[in-house]
C-alpha cells in the first residue's frame, strides 16, 4: 500500500543534477521513507479488522492530495496537472490502486514482517516483465539472480491450493498478486517517466484512485469510530511524508547505493509486529528473505554495471 508497496521509487526518483548529490541525506531520507512506510502499513492492518479494504484505499489517496499539491504549488502550480498521456495515467493509477485491495489483504492475513518482505518481490517480477513490455535486454546474470529470487518467495510463501482459501496462506498470495501488480505498474511509470514529472505521475494516482475507490465506497461503507478516524488521517499524511522521503532520498543519492537501505523495512516490520501482535518471522520467511534480498543486490548490482559500461562512440568521443 505504500508507494514502495504500490508506488516505486523511480515514479518520484529522478536523479538530481551532477555535483548536487548527498549519500548521508539520501541515505537519512531512504531510512526515514522506509520506517515511514511500515508505520503506516502497521496503522492499515489496525484499520483492516474494521474497516474494509476500499474504504482504506480511499482515505489513503484523499488525504495525500493536500501535500501533493502543496508539492504541485511549489514546483509549478496547476501547469504540473497538463499531462501528454492521460491514458497512460490511467492504467496506470488503476493497477496501482486495484494492487493495494491484495496488498491491504496481506498486511491483514500475515505478520506484518512477512507481509513488508513479499513487497520485494516486485523488482524480480520487473526484471522479467522488462523483456516482453519493454523489450529490454536482460542478460544471463540478471535472469539468474530472477530466477534466484523467486525461489526465494517460494520459501516464503509455500504455494498451494490454500492461496485460494481464507488464512495466512492466502495472505500470502494475495502478497504475490500485489508485488505482480506493482511490478506492471512500475514498468508503466518508466514509460510515462520520459515525458511527465513525477509530481503529476503520483497526482493522477491519486486522483484516480479517489475515483476508483470512491465509486465503492458507498456499497461497503463503516463509519469509522473516533480513533479510526485520526489512523485513516496518518495513513494518508505518513503515505505522503514517506512518499516526499523517496523524492528527496533518489534526487540525493544513486539509486544502487540506496537499494540496500530499504531493506530495512523488513526489520522495523518484524520490531512493530513484535511489540503489538506478538509475531515474529518465520524461520522460512527469514531463510527466503534473505535469498531474495541477495538476488535484488544482484540484480541493483548488475544494473548498475550495465549502465555504466561506455560503448563503443563512446570511448572513441573520449579518446579524440
Amino acid at each position: 500500500m505504500s508507494e514502495a508497496t504500490l508506488s516505486p521509487p523511480t515514479e518520484t526518483a529522478p536523479r538530481g543534477a551532477p555535483g548536487r548529490e548527498n549519500l548521508a541525506h539520501g541515505i537519512g531520507f531512504i531510512l526515514l521513507s522506509s520506517f515511514g512506510f511500515v508505520a503506516m502499513n502497521t496503522i492499515v492492518k489496525l484499520l483492516s479488522d474494521h474497516l474494509p479494504v476500499t474504504e482504506i484505499g480511499f482515505f489513503r489517496q484523499i488525504i495525500s492530495l493536500g501535500p501533493i499539491a502543496l508539492v504541485m504549488q511549489r514546483e509549478g502550480g496547476v501547469r504540473m496537472m497538463r499531462t501528454k498521456r492521460p491514458f497512460g495515467h490511467l492504467f496506470r493509477g488503476a493497477i496501482g490502486n486495484l494492487a493495494m485491495i491484495p496488498y491491504i489483504g496481506s498486511v491483514a492475513l500475515l505478520p506484518l514482517a512477512d507481509a513488508t518482505t513479499l513487497t520485494f518481490a516486485s523488482p524480480l517480477f520487473v526484471t522479467a516483465l522488462s523483456v516482453p513490455l519493454l523489450a529490454e535486454a536482460v542478460g544471463l546474470h540478471r535472469w539468474g539472480a530472477v530466477l534466484v529470487g523467486f525461489v526465494g518467495v517460494v520459501i516464503m510463501t509455500h504455494p498451494s491450493l490454500s492461496w485460494f482459501t481464507s488464512g495466512a496462506e492466502a495472505g500470502a498470495g494475495m502478497g504475490v498478486l500485489a508485488a505482480f501488480l506493482s511490478a506492471v505498474m512500475m514498468i508503466t511509470v518508466r514509460q510515462l517517466g520520459k515525458t511527465e514529472a513525477p509530481v503529476t505521475t503520483v497526482f493522477y494516482f491519486a486522483v484516480i484512485g479517489c475515483a476508483i475507490f470512491g465509486t465503492i465506497l458507498p456499497f461497503v461503507w463503516v463509519r469509522p469510530t473516533g480513533w479510526e478516524w485520526v489512523g485513516l488521517a496518518g495513513v494518508g499524511l505518513i503515505g505522503a511524508f514517506s512518499q516526499l522521503c523517496v523524492t528527496h532520498a533518489y534526487r540525493s543519492a544513486p539509486a544502487a547505493a540506496l537499494a540496500p537501505f530499504t531493506y530495512s523495512s523488513i526489520l522495523w516490520g518484524a520490531l512493530f509486529g513484535f511489540l503489538i501482535w506478538d509475531q515474529l518471522p518465520s524461520r522460512r520467511t527469514l531463510e527466503g528473505a534473505l535469498v531474495v534480498i541477495a538476488s535484488g543486490l544482484y540484480i541493483v548490482y548488475r544494473e548498475t554495471r550495465r549502465h555504466a559500461r561506455p560503448n563503443a562512440a563512446e570511448v572513441v568521443a573520449a579518446e579524440r
